[in-house]
C-alpha cells in the first residue's frame, strides 16, 4: 500500500510538472508571437549595424564612403563648436575659454550642425548655392604673405580636352638667359621634375588668345619651366631627371578627361622611379589660373611668378611631403619675402588629394604664376626654386655625411 501511495504521489507531481511546463511553452509561444516581429527586427538591426562598422573599418582609405561624408560634414563646424562640446563632457575646458566670445550658443551649434552652413563664413553658403564652388576644397597649412581667399580658387577640372588640345599661334621671346652647368656632384639622377598639366600656357606668349581656358599649347608652356628649373639645378650640382611627355595626348588617346591628368601622369613617375634607384625628390610643376595681380611679387624691383604648394592630404607620405613644402617655404620667405604664398592641402570628394605624392616620400606640388605671366617672370622664380633647393639639398648632404 505504501508503495503504491508512493508511485501516487510521484506520478501526480509528474502530471503537475508537465501541466506547468505546458502553460509555460504556451505562455512562451503567445509572448513570441506578440513580439516575434520586433525581435526579427532587432535582430536585422544589429546585423545591419555590424556590417557597417565593418565596411567602415576594413575598406581602403582612399575611396572610403564613411571618411569623405564625415570628413567634409565635420570640416565645416567652427573649432568653437568642439571646445563648447567637451565643455559639456568636462568642466576642465572652462580654462581653455580666456573670454565669453569662444562661446557657442546651443541654437547656434544646432544651426551649423544641421545645415553645414557656418554663420562666420559666407563661402559654406555659397559652396552649396553656386555650382561648382564647393569643388575647391582645400586647407591652408601655411599663409605667406600673398594667401587669401581668391588665391584658393584652383580648380581642377580644367576645359575641354579638345580646347586645350587645338593649335594656337604662339610667341617665344624669353629673354632671361639659361644658367651655366657645372660638374655635377651627383653622378645619377636625385631630383624628377615632370607636368601633370603639361600644355598649360601664358596668354601673353599666345597673341591671339585672351580667354584664360585657352591658355594652352604643345610646346610654348610650363614644359619649359621644368627645363629652367632643371638647368639651375644642375647648374648648382645637382643632377636632374626631366620628363618631356605630353599628358594631355595621353588623355586623349585613352579618351579620358582632363580631371584624369594625374592618373595618367602615374605611370610616368613609377617608370621613372623604377629605372632611377637614387631619385629622392619629385616636384609636379604647374601654373596656377589666378590672375596676374594674384600671382606676381615684386623681388628688388623685378617682378616675379609667386609660388604656391600644392599637398595631397590624402597619401601615405603625407607628412614627409608637408616637411619638404614648409622647409623650402620658409627658406623662400627668409630669402625672398613675398615670393611664396604658402601650403596649402587638398582632400575629399571633388579633389585628387594624392597627386601622385604617395610615390616618393619627398614629392611636392609647386603652382609657379599663372596664365598671365611671361616666360621671363616663371624662369626668375625657377631659379629662386633651384638655388633654395639647392641649399637644402646640400645642407641635408652634409647632415647625413
Amino acid at each position: 500500500m505504501i508503495q503504491k501511495s508512493e508511485k501516487d504521489t510521484v506520478a501526480k507531481k509528474s502530471k503537475v510538472g508537465g501541466y506547468m511546463l505546458q502553460q509555460w511553452m504556451e505562455r512562451m509561444a503567445t509572448w513570441f508571437r506578440m513580439f516575434y516581429k520586433h525581435i526579427v527586427l532587432l535582430l536585422v538591426a544589429h546585423l545591419l549595424l555590424f556590417t557597417i562598422i565593418g565596411m567602415i573599418t576594413t575598406s581602403k582609405p582612399s575611396p572610403r564612403l564613411a571618411s569623405s561624408i564625415f570628413s567634409s560634414w565635420t570640416s565645416n563646424f567652427d573649432q568653437s563648436i568642439f571646445l563648447t562640446l567637451l565643455r559639456f563632457e568636462s568642466r576642465s575646458f572652462d580654462a581653455i575659454t580666456t573670454s565669453d566670445e569662444e562661446r557657442t550658443s546651443l541654437p547656434t551649434i544646432a544651426f551649423e550642425v544641421i545645415t553645414s552652413i557656418r554663420l562666420d563664413d559666407l563661402k559654406s553658403l555659397l559652396g552649396y548655392e553656386i555650382p561648382g564652388f564647393s569643388t575647391y576644397e582645400h586647407k591652408v597649412i601655411i599663409a605667406g604673405e600673398g594667401m587669401d581667399d581668391m588665391n584658393l580658387l584652383s580648380h581642377e577640372s580644367g576645359p575641354p580636352l579638345e580646347d586645350i588640345l587645338q593649335d594656337r599661334k604662339a610667341v617665344d621671346d624669353e629673354q632671361e638667359e639659361a644658367p651655366v652647368k657645372q660638374e655635377k656632384s651627383t653622378d645619377e639622377p636625385v631630383v624628377f621634375l615632370y607636368n601633370s598639366h603639361s600644355r598649360e600656357s601664358f596668354l601673353p606668349h599666345l597673341p591671339e588668345e585672351t580667354d584664360e581656358n585657352n591658355a594652352h599649347h604643345e610646346e610654348v608652356n610650363i614644359t619649359r619651366v621644368s627645363d629652367r628649373i632643371a638647368q639651375s639645378l644642375e647648374a648648382n650640382g645637382i643632377s636632374t631627371l626631366v620628363d618631356d611627355t605630353d599628358i594631355m595626348n595621353i588623355l586623349h588617346e585613352k579618351g579620358w578627361g582632363y580631371h584624369q591628368s594625374y592618373e595618367a601622369a602615374r605611370p610616368v613617375v613609377e617608370e621613372a622611379i623604377a629605372n632611377n634607384g637614387n631619385l629622392q625628390y619629385a616636384f609636379d610643376i604647374h601654373r596656377d589660373s589666378l590672375p596676374r595681380e594674384k600671382t606676381v611679387a615684386d623681388i628688388n624691383g623685378q617682378e616675379h611668378a609667386t609660388v604656391l604648394f600644392v599637398i595631397g592630404a590624402e597619401n601615405k607620405q603625407y607628412e614627409k611631403n608637408l616637411d619638404l613644402a614648409t622647409e623650402i617655404h620658409y627658406k623662400l620667405e627668409d630669402a625672398y619675402p613675398g615670393l611664396s604664398k604658402g601650403i596649402i592641402t587638398k582632400e575629399g570628394a571633388n579633389s585628387n588629394g594624392v597627386y601622385n605624392q604617395d610615390l616618393l616620400e619627398n614629392s611636392v606640388l609647386i603652382e609657379i604664376g599663372g596664365h598671365e605671366n611671361t616666360l621671363d617672370e616663371m624662369y626668375l622664380t625657377a631659379d629662386i626654386i633651384a638655388e633654395i633647393f639647392s641649399e637644402l639639398y646640400f645642407e641635408a648632404e652634409k647632415a647625413s655625411n
